[in-house]
């Protein structure tokens, strides 16, 4: 009987349902609207999204562990993760929109300020050798 337990016990350690740390549990397809909008719709598993698309396939080669096994339906793109406990689809217009979106984005870049950057006098010449300059630093 003792031994039944610490299989059963073992067996249940080891399941994938232990390792999975955040479970997917909201599905969510964006689409774009007639008017433009973005339409975004979230469903509470992948059968019901079987309802209006067709699956293909599985995910068999996703970085993020949660995502692999999950299906691939034929006109989405997608799985893709948003957030801890939520799986994407996009239509192939909302994708190559976003992504172009994303790519023509410029990140803010902070400048310094002329007070962090020390400026050295510039010799008559306008011309420093290594040695002279060493020299300067040295006597400062």
């Amino acid at each position: 009987m003792a031994r039944r337990w610490c299989l059963f016990v073992l067996s249940r350690l080891l399941s994938r349902e232990t390792f999975h740390m955040a479970k997917k549990d909201t599905f969510r397809i964006v689409t774009r609207g007639q008017d433009g909008s973005m339409r975004i719709r979230d469903f509470h598993s992948a059968e019901n999204i079987l309802a209006t698309h067709s699956q293909i396939g599985t995910d068999d080669s996703s970085t993020d562990l949660d995502l692999r096994g999950l299906p691939i339906f034929r006109g989405l793109i997608g799985p893709m993760p948003e957030g801890k406990n939520i799986v994407r689809y996009e239509t192939p217009e909302v994708f190559e929109t976003l992504t172009k979106e994303w790519a023509t984005s410029k990140p803010r870049r902070s400048r310094r300020s002329s007070a962090d950057v020390e400026l050295q006098p510039a010799s008559p010449t306008g011309w420093t050798s290594p040695a002279q300059s060493s020299v300067a630093s040295v006597s400062e």
